[in-house]
């Protein structure tokens, strides 16, 4: 079942679709594909469409079609963030992901052209997104995100994941914000990002290119608009798409701090204050390197979310 609940908000969209890097905490690369459509995005004139120039968030719940009515949300047995105090959050965001809500979702960041070549599913209650080449025998990056459909300034976020493996393969879970308001640079807030295909010698992943660590990092101004605040690396931590791992981020008004498996791993004294949307990406290159034939493709090597959730701090 998806739930979201959000405080009614309008922000005004810039059409112009500007360069964003967002790369990897010590990564130091960008795939090549996203590259070269931000290159072109550069190049629209900045025109707003009817669709782009007004977008609101009301509070809502989504239930099934059937429902003629939608009954009130029942939080009073709402999960927690993981490891924290129940009696701090009220729940705002639960996606189970009992099927896929393109209503919730996009399948591509404001700047991409989505791949005809389907990569991603909702099935057995799991989001799962494979490394895929298309039609002309490439990788392809996938992003499914909120933006335009779900946002929120602070908060506890949280996921339940099991990663990718193999050359190339670089899945990521990101709060962002590329809104009029936020300009000149767009804040974001890495709070998961993996590259197994570094190998044992990199410190990311084992010899079998399969991650054993990952990174989180916050950039107040953006990557245009660095440097980073902060960034930390989390390593030796066993095989990360072995089993179902806790990535979460706690975000304060004036302070940010990281979680794995409900454990506290890091924290920044950093005031950002753009409310942002989800990302869920499989992308590829950075410290990962160059996917290959050595890539296993398929679902059988998917990145798969159990879920995605979202709270507020109570008053």
């Amino acid at each position: 079942m998806l739930k979201v609940v959000a405080k009614p908000t309008t922000s005004v969209f810039a059409s112009t679709a500007v360069a964003i890097l967002l790369s990897a905490c010590g990564g130091g690369g960008t795939s090549a594909n996203y590259s070269e459509q931000l290159a072109s995005a550069q190049q629209q004139p900045a025109v707003a469409s009817d669709a782009q120039t007004t977008k609101t968030v009301a509070e809502m719940t989504f239930v099934p079609e059937a429902a003629p009515e939608a009954a009130p949300a029942d939080t009073s047995a709402a999960p927690a963030p993981y490891g924290q105090a129940a009696a701090d959050f009220t729940l705002t965001f639960s996606d189970e992901f009992d099927s896929f809500n393109s209503n919730v979702w996009n399948d591509h960041l404001w700047y991409e052209t989505p791949s005809d070549t389907k990569n991603f599913t909702v099935e057995d209650g799991k989001l799962k997104i494979w490394p895929q080449r298309d039609a002309a025998g490439n990788f392809f990056n996938r992003s499914l995100a909120t933006d335009g459909k779900y946002y929120q300034t602070y908060g506890y976020f949280e996921m339940e994941a099991k990663l990718p493996y193999g050359k190339g393969t670089w899945p990521a879970f990101w709060l962002f914000t590329h809104e009029a308001g936020a300009h000149p640079y767009r804040p974001e807030i890495d709070i998961l990002e993996a590259y197994a295909g570094g190998g044992r010698n990199s410190g990311w992943s084992d010899a079998s290119m399969r991650p054993t660590a990952y990174a989180s990092t916050v950039w107040p101004n953006g990557i245009e608009g660095g440097p980073a605040a902060g960034t930390k690396t989390y390593a030796n931590l066993g095989d990360l798409s072995a089993d179902f791992h806790k990535y979460g981020v706690k975000w304060e008004p004036n302070k940010i701090t990281f979680y794995f498996d409900g454990k506290e791993m890091y924290s920044v004294n950093e005031s950002m204050d753009k409310r942002m949307y989800m990302i869920l990406d499989l992308w590829y290159g950075s410290a990962s390197g160059s996917p290959d034939d050595s890539t296993p493709q398929g679902k059988g090597n998917a990145y798969e979310v159990n879920y995605v959730r979202a709270w507020q701090f109570k008053q």
